[in-house]
């Protein structure tokens, strides 16, 4: 998933194996690898094996990017109970998702309503103010408000993440958001309007932070891809809301204090939601290590968050026993580094590759043009002689259906597929659309379809490959001690390049061309290839205590 809130154009949004045997469906997931390693048979559970706790290798899983590990018994005895014996039930999955997830949709609502309430607000009739002729540097203001609300509040998480927790991060994201969009909604004037702005993007910075270390943290890990891309789509349907709501109230007197009002009972909502599910099971564990308060207390917390994660009944030994391998793991990691870590540990050791890998991933998601690239969707539209293009909102709106498919199709396959495959394809599917892009502003200008094709190209690979995995990986690939810290960095390395890459466009499109920018940008995207094949490592079906002992060490 991508961040970023300039509306200059239409829709400028970037939100975001080889071979697996066919899963056995049913309302519970319980599976068994075979003790043979090389093996690639699968068993299901019975119930007298349900409980068994002997480490397995899970061959159910392909990790064919990763390098082949040891079939003897000590990379066996490594191997988590979570990923080979988790069990759980859909209905006890879906509020763990749902709640966190609702960030994403307000983060995607801000856009949307920001596209249409900039029009309202300027315009004389409608925006029932007194200062509605805004300079270009106020509408600015206005417009990328809640992107530097949420640079700050991706600065300030870095130091409190840990001490916060997951849960009680979204509940303070939650409040922001509706103390930002209620002061926005009501703003007597242009300085109060800014500072609702700053309110709702610090609750941004803290949601995009927050949600997906609790979905990550959460979640079974058979299905933590799934659920990591469906907050991609809620970021998607927040911006298809954002401009249907647009739409309802463009023609309204004052209509810009709905659009961004109506966001508040959604955080209201959020906030609600959080309040009653259980803190991070991994949360309480690293408190625990780090020497916060009793071990056995916080073990017998996490213990019963799991439980009621997963719908499980009170006092059920398969949580217990999993509470007990995660907490062998991360006490193993702290007795093989320093048991407190410093400020900068996350560019050190395992933390700093992790960091490569993450922070690469959300850079070039930025700078392979994407908030740019849609900035031409009205112009190419309009050459086309598609009558919607005269429309911002109706172009919008289809643009925006088009990422919701693309990235529905990237949650429905990542867990199957894996994450390379769809990053890779994905990514070389935008530096061909951009090459396209490119070719028709320099010598195809007669042949308009392929600047349009070449633009849905673009969208919907992005919207399979940086939209929904960079997110994924980066909220994988962290080890636990470091994540809080580690997602941080990520998230404010997303925003900054995004401000950057959104505030340089303007004078590289008058330096340079729209030609040669777009070469610029597909030059850009091959060496993204290049760094996806050679640094970032398949994470499907492994616990994140798996991906951190495999991956990193």
């Amino acid at each position: 998933m991508a961040f970023t809130s300039s509306i200059g154009p239409p829709f400028t949004l970037n939100l975001p194996h080889l071979h697996q045997p066919t899963r056995q469906k049913s309302f519970y997931f319980r599976c068994k690898a075979n003790s043979n390693p090389s093996s690639k048979s699968l068993s299901p559970f019975k119930a007298n094996n349900f409980l068994s706790t002997k480490p397995l290798l899970a061959s159910k899983f392909n990790v064919g990017a990763q390098r082949e590990y040891s079939a003897g018994g000590e990379d066996e005895s490594r191997i988590s109970d979570a990923t080979n014996q988790e069990a759980f039930s859909w209905s006890s999955v879906i509020l763990p998702f749902l709640f966190p997830a609702l960030g994403g949709l307000l983060f995607g609502y801000d856009i949307g309503a920001t596209s249409g309430a900039t029009i309202s607000l300027q315009s004389p009739e409608l925006s029932g103010t007194t200062w509605f002729n805004l300079s270009a540097v106020q509408l600015g203001l206005v417009v990328s408000g809640s992107l530097y609300g949420a640079l700050l509040g991706s600065i300030l998480v870095y130091s409190i993440a840990d001490f916060l927790g997951r849960k009680r991060e979204l509940i303070i994201a939650a409040v922001l958001y509706a103390l930002g969009a209620l002061t926005t909604a009501y703003a007597p004037g242009l300085g109060v309007l800014l500072v609702g702005r700053l309110l709702y993007g610090l609750g941004i910075g803290l949601a995009m932070h927050g949600a997906p270390l609790y979905i990550a943290e959460t979640c079974p890990s058979q299905i933590r891809g799934t659920l990591i891309s469906l907050k991609e789509l809620f970021i998607v349907l927040g911006i298809l809301l954002g401009y249907f709501v647009g739409s309802f109230q463009i023609n309204a007197v004052g209509g810009w204090r709905y659009m961004y009002g109506l966001s508040a009972p959604l955080a209201l909502l959020m906030g609600i939601g959080m309040w009653s599910l259980s803190p991070s099971p991994r949360w309480l564990l690293l408190r625990a290590v780090q020497g916060k308060g009793s071990l056995q207390e916080y073990k017998e917390q996490a213990i019963s968050a799991l439980g009621k994660l997963r719908g499980r009944p009170p006092g059920d030994k398969l949580s217990e026993r999993q509470i007990e391998d995660t907490l062998v793991s991360l006490k193993s990691s702290y007795t093989d580094e320093k048991s407190e870590g410093s400020f900068l540990e996350v560019f050190q050791g395992p933390n700093l590759k992790a960091f490569i890998i993450g922070g690469g991933l959300v850079l070039f998601q930025q700078i392979t043009g994407q908030p740019s690239v849609l900035y031409y969707a009205g112009p190419i539209l309009q050459s086309a002689g598609f009558s919607a293009a005269a429309d911002a909102t109706r172009v919008s709106v289809v643009i925006g259906v088009f990422k919701l498919v693309m990235t529905w199709i990237a949650v429905a396959k990542v867990d199957d597929l894996g994450r390379r495959p769809l990053l890779i394809g994905g990514v070389c599917g935008i530096a061909l659309s951009l090459l396209l892009l490119s070719a028709y502003y320099k010598i195809l200008g007669g042949f308009p379809l392929v600047a349009v094709a070449a633009l849905l190209l673009y969208v919907g690979c992005y919207q399979i490959s940086f939209g929904p995995i960079s997110w994924l990986i980066v909220s994988e690939i962290f080890p636990l001690r470091t994540r809080g810290r580690g997602i941080s960095l990520a998230v404010l390395t997303n925003f900054g390049s995004n401000a950057i890459v959104t505030f340089a466009f303007s004078p590289l499109k008058e330096l340079l061309g729209a030609e040669n920018i777009f070469l610029l940008f597909a030059a850009i995207a091959f060496s993204a290839v290049l760094f996806i094949v050679r640094t970032v490592p398949e994470t499907k079906g492994l616990s994140l205590e798996e991906i951190e002992s495999k991956i990193l060490k």
